[in-house]
């Protein structure tokens, strides 16, 4: 076992260590990657909690996996960045690697689409898949009319680019898995494998679903996992917040929408980039 340690300072400009992630069962042809958390832009942001993954996070670990022909991929969470969510499953696809991915417990929204990273995909009865169509959130910004027509045609082509990535593994046509992407659709493994090409494996009782915080995006949450969410430990113990609590947590929500506005205007430019090479054949 591995593990990756990340390095900070703090404000007299000490390095400290500021989170860590761990390489399971590496050897010299195989090494496993666990997706236990969130999906979120910047590193920074899964430094917070060590189960959070970000772009960066897995590309240092691929980093360190020069030579390894098999990677593990275990999966239990529930989305988060869709930017992130992309970013990671482009470098996954990218390894020459062969890739299995193991749907632990939940793959809901941008973790589905890592989920399609894997050459092969594997998940218990059990488990859950969520797809649905991608939203945005607003923080600390007013937005005009023609501003939302502008995120509204930008959230289109983050489907359409979803919608390729599912296509890679779909079973069906993909006017079946566009109307279950808008319907907002969480899957079993037996119904998730009847639309893509999984692997079903007996029901585990091992790993419970994620509890997540994305699940307030969410409009069909099972119950099922909305009481399993209540029921779990909270990541930390609530306090009462100082004046410079508040003043670092405005600081960093500020920096996450910026970072999420350049994300989201990189990918869009790379995606109009795109098609219209496609179009000019």
């Amino acid at each position: 076992m591995k593990e990756l340690k990340f390095y900070n300072k703090d404000r007299d400009g000490n390095t400290k260590v500021c989170g860590s992630m761990t390489i399971k069962n590496q050897t010299d042809s195989s090494a496993d990657l666990f997706f236990y958390g969130d999906i979120v832009s910047e590193t920074w942001q899964s430094e917070c909690y060590e189960e959070d993954m970000a772009p960066g996070d897995v590309k240092e670990f691929l980093d360190q996996l020069d030579g390894t022909e098999n990677i593990n991929i275990h999966i239990n969470s529930g989305g988060g960045s869709v930017f992130g969510g992309i970013a990671i499953y482009n470098m996954l696809r990218h390894n020459n690697a062969h890739k299995t991915v193991y749907v632990d417990g939940l793959a809901a929204s941008i973790a589905s689409v890592i989920m399609m990273a894997g050459d092969e995909i594997v998940m218990p009865k059990n488990a859950t898949v969520m797809i649905h169509k991608p939203s945005a959130s607003y923080f600390f910004t007013t937005k005009n009319a023609d501003d939302l027509r502008k995120d509204a045609e930008s959230l289109d082509t983050c489907q359409e680019a979803i919608m390729q990535t599912y296509m890679t593994k779909a079973k069906v046509d993909k006017e079946e898995i566009e109307q279950k992407v808008n319907d907002e659709t969480w899957l079993t493994g037996e119904e998730a494998a009847e639309l893509f090409d999984i692997k079903v494996e007996e029901a585990n009782d091992a790993v419970a679903c994620a509890g997540s915080s994305m699940f307030f995006c969410y409009k069909n949450v099972p119950t099922s996992l909305t009481a399993q969410g209540k029921n779990a430990k909270k990541k930390d113990e609530q306090r009462p917040l100082s004046r410079q609590d508040i003043k670092e947590i405005f600081n960093e929500s500020f920096s996450e929408y910026q970072a999420r506005e350049k994300e989201k205007k990189e990918l869009l430019e790379s995606l109009n980039k795109y098609g219209e090479r496609k179009q000019n054949g």
